[in-house]
């Protein structure tokens, strides 16, 4: 059964010659470590400003701003450390699942409010969390085999 998953997988990874991709897993890299530092600094920002700044920004209550501040942070951890460290890396596809369902929110709420163009960083930021899951989507198939 292992031998049949191992080679599931490298044909997954795998171009029409039968070599793996590279040049695909070093973007997928650089795009996690990029979404990383954002949602890192944006989630911090939340959960480090005063209250008062961040409540005359937004009409969302004070505590819920906290909590997506939250949300971000670890979803940004989720994005990497799993995979750097090699310890549980199916948590990466599930952090980039939880980001992209934050940003789609985020950017639907920032049009609502006439935000206008400020709701393009969302946008983009959900999308690149979105080719991260389906980067690393072969890590649902590992991860259900084992079970």
């Amino acid at each position: 059964m292992s031998k049949i998953l191992n080679e599931q997988q490298m044909n997954e990874n795998a171009d029409t010659t039968g070599r793996k991709r590279p040049a695909m897993n070093v973007l997928l890299w650089v795009v996690q470590v990029l979404l990383f530092l954002a949602f890192l600094f944006f989630g911090g920002t939340k959960l480090f400003s005063p209250i008062e700044v961040l409540t005359a920004q937004t009409p969302l209550p004070g505590i819920i701003i906290r909590l997506i501040g939250t949300a971000e942070v670890l979803g940004a951890l989720g994005l990497l450390l799993p995979m750097l460290l090699r310890i549980l890396p199916i948590l990466t596809p599930l952090a980039a699942t939880g980001l992209t369902i934050l940003m789609a929110g985020a950017t639907i709420c920032s049009l609502v409010w006439g935000y206008g163009a400020a709701s393009l960083l969302p946008l983009i930021l959900g999308l690149l969390a979105a080719f991260v899951l389906y980067g690393r989507r072969s890590y649902f198939k590992t991860a259900s085999h084992v079970a």
